[in-house]
């Protein structure tokens, strides 16, 4: 796996999350904390409470920043030390001065982290007031809790937090109630501690790895260098067994990103930070974290009184953490899982000799982690479209009808009359005769109109011809096919009208009316005269989409569509043929019976996977492979008119592998971050996105099984290379896994 080597994005990366130290002292004297105990210690020389020049100057900064940057919104989290010891005086003073200062520029989420030793009913009442969620720090039980968080006398802390978040937890006040942060000691037992943290019924958890570094590593009691993850995998374990009953987010995290989601947290996964501390000062910090590592690893320089955010956005340090896998170790970029760790928190990499270009110092905790948890939650994650069908049908159809709607609601606002009329009746055949609707929906080609449409139509663009008449036409065949005594008004171009599924009416241009008959439909023109024809009579001015055998094997398709009018099916790498005349299609056809005989000789199996879902072919011009393809419903094949029937079997054979695994990207995630990574493939010259090897292993499998069977040279050797490497990818999703792992059974080198 090779990295594309991508540098830092030239666009500037604005803050949302603003980390604001109200106090710099702390009631508490927990052993672990990252601001007292660990190697930074410029709290020393700062004020212990925020000065109200400084308040008044952040707010201004801060409504400046959300103005430039058009922020819909922005978090701002009151920290310390421990912030309540700045008094409700100057707590109010703080929630006035940020509310006011963005009113009517964004929205403002005010948060705060507290110990909870000085959470009252007045603190709460102030906090209602301005809509300040409230954290509390709880380690557990009183045994785990007192470990770390006692006052200075040694005294325990347990019993007043625990009255403080019962408080917070009470329905007058919940809805501050944001929930509990927990830092993990192993030396606790992580059900106890669970159940400690569940009594309280948080909204949320957030389990904390205690900070530490490779100068200042955490402690092991029993020496294990994965002591950290089989801890939480025990947890894990008791979270999932009474069913989840509430967010942890670290876990939550991690099975966003086996899906192909993003991170959820700053200390997992690859999602660029965008974050800056303020302290009491006025000062303007990188991450707190970063005060572990060394005395001013969190210093950049700047202040609000100075520096505009913007200023402070391009700092060295705070580009490190926005560069994603770019901004990881060598040896991080080459791990199959540090799509889901990220390589950990940047603080937690740090090493004196070389900065922070290193793996987490918890590295094999992260990495057995979130093994541990794709182990147990694969069965779940794996979306059903992989293995199922039935799903992949369905999800999409519903697909196609997402197009639509979107479609519509970007058409509605213009006032559009045809297009109104003609929704209005698919409104009205949806209500009335669902199936028929779904059979021109489903028809391939409407895809391919709705797609390009929606893109023209979002671009200012003409979307060909005019979307209304197009709908009509749709709503048309849907009227025919349903035998449903609706009149379906459509507009007639030069060119004739095409009823999708049906076939092209050629008659005067102009307005007409469409009515289903009860063998056939009639078309009454603008000036009163009615055609009447048989859907699959051709006549001069009808032709009907032809339909065909589906070739003599056993379970091959009985009837598909020989689709060679519908004006959307230019959507292949070569050109569709013009309308095949009779003796042309017979020969085709003919054609088609042999290759579908070959097939089903030689592979069944393949054959049968081939024929499942196939329902149009078109006939495109040429004898070579039909190459890529642009987007289109499912059911579609494009197969070159001119190819030999060995030919003809191996286009049938991959186009479908093509098709197949397309329309599972379009409605599963089997990878994300696509071309961060390159990979070397065995069937081109240059190395491949992870999408791209992929699709060549999944056709390859099937080609070089048809190849063999008909006494061709294999290539099993350079299929084997490519799953190597696409097991080792860490784009691949545990939905990607499972369609790796079923292309090692397919291809017979399962291992």
């Amino acid at each position: 796996m090779e990295s594309t080597g991508a540098g830092a994005a030239a666009a500037l990366i604005p803050f949302r999350e603003f980390v604001v130290k109200v106090h710099s002292r702390c009631d508490l004297a927990c052993d672990h904390c990252y601001i007292y105990e660990h190697a930074d210690q410029s709290w020393r020389r700062r004020p212990s409470v925020i000065p109200g020049t400084v308040v008044e100057r952040l707010a201004e900064r801060l409504a400046e920043h959300a103005r430039t940057h058009a922020l819909p919104s922005v978090t701002v989290i009151l920290l310390g030390g421990e912030p309540l010891l700045a008094g409700p005086a100057r707590l109010r003073r703080l929630c006035e001065a940020l509310t006011r200062a963005l009113d009517g520029v964004a929205g403002l989420d005010l948060r705060v982290h507290t110990n909870g030793l000085r959470l009252n009913e007045s603190v709460l009442a102030l906090f209602a007031e301005y809509g300040v969620g409230v954290g509390v720090s709880l380690d557990g039980d009183r045994a785990a809790n007192d470990r770390h968080r006692r006052y200075a006398n040694g005294r325990s802390s347990h019993s007043r937090v625990l009255d403080a978040v019962r408080l917070l937890g009470e329905d007058r006040h919940r809805p501050l109630y944001q929930g509990l942060l927990c830092t993990i000691d192993v030396r606790n037992d992580p059900t106890t501690v669970l159940d400690a943290l569940l009594a309280l019924a948080p909204p949320r958890i957030d389990l904390l790895l205690p900070h530490a570094t490779w100068e200042a590593p955490a402690p092991r009691p029993d020496g294990r260098p994965d002591a950290y993850a089989r801890w939480l995998l025990r947890l894990f374990d008791h979270w999932d067994g009474l069913g989840r009953p509430v967010p942890v987010r670290l876990f939550d995290s991690l099975l966003s990103t086996l899906r192909g989601g993003p991170s959820l947290t700053e200390s997992l996964g690859l999602t660029p930070t965008d974050l800056v501390v303020v302290e009491t000062d006025g000062t303007l910090e990188q991450a707190d974290s970063l005060k572990t590592a060394h005395e001013g690893a969190a210093a950049t320089g700047f202040d609000v009184f100075r520096h505009s955010f913007d200023v402070v956005a391009v700092h060295p340090g705070i580009r490190a953490r926005q560069l994603g896998l770019a901004g990881v170790s060598a040896e991080c970029r080459a791990c199959p899982v540090v799509r889901s760790c990220g390589g950990g928190l940047y603080a937690h990499r740090y090493r004196f000799a070389n900065g922070f270009d290193n793996p987490s110092v918890y590295c094999a905790d992260l990495k057995a982690l979130v093994e541990g948890v794709e182990q147990r939650t694969t069965r779940e994650a794996v979306a059903p479209e992989v293995a199922d069908p039935a799903a992949l049908a369905a999800a999409q159809q519903e697909l196609t009808r997402v197009l639509l709607v979107r479609l519509h609601a970007e058409l509605e606002s213009r006032g559009d009359a045809d297009w109104q009329r003609a929704w209005e009746l698919v409104t009205a055949i949806e209500a009335e005769t669902p199936d028929a609707l779904a059979a021109v929906l489903d028809h391939p080609y409407t895809r391919t109109w709705l797609l390009a449409a929606l893109g023209a139509v979002r671009q200012g663009r003409q979307p060909g011809a005019e979307p209304g008449h197009r709908l009509s036409a749709l709503a048309a065949a849907a009227v025919v096919r349903g035998g449903l005594e609706l009149p379906a008004p459509v507009v007639l171009g030069g060119g004739g009208l095409y009823l999708p599924t049906l076939g092209l009416l050629r008659a005067d241009p102009g307005r007409a009316e469409v009515r289903a008959g009860v063998e056939g439909f009639s078309v009454r023109g603008e000036g009163g005269g009615v055609r009447n024809f048989g859907p699959d009579s051709e006549a001069a001015y009808w032709q009907p989409v032809r339909v065909m055998a589906g070739g003599a094997g056993a379970g091959a398709p009985r009837v598909l569509a020989l689709e060679d009018l519908d004006p959307d099916r230019g959507c292949f790498a070569l050109p569709p043929t013009p309308r095949l005349d009779p003796v042309g299609a017979e020969l085709w056809e003919r054609r088609l019976d042999e290759a579908w005989d070959l097939l089903y000789a030689t592979a069944p199996s393949l054959a049968r996977q081939t024929a499942a879902g196939l329902t149009t072919l078109t006939p495109l011009m040429g004898t070579g492979a039909p190459g890529e393809e642009a987007r289109r419903g499912p059911g579609a094949l494009g197969v070159p008119l001119g190819a030999g029937v060995r030919e003809t079997s191996l286009a049938l054979l991959t186009g479908r592998r093509r098709a197949r695994l397309r329309e599972l990207t379009e409605v599963a995630d089997l990878y994300a971050s696509d071309g961060e990574w390159l990979h070397e493939s065995p069937w081109r010259a240059e190395p491949v996105p992870v999408s791209r090897l992929l699709a060549d292993a999944h056709e390859a499998v099937a080609a070089d099984a048809f190849r063999r069977a008909v006494g061709g040279p294999g290539g099993a050797g350079r299929i084997e290379r490519a799953l190597d490497r696409l097991d080792g990818a860490a784009e691949l999703t545990v939905s990607g896994k499972a369609v790796v792992a079923a292309l090692r059974r397919e291809s017979g080198s399962e291992i």
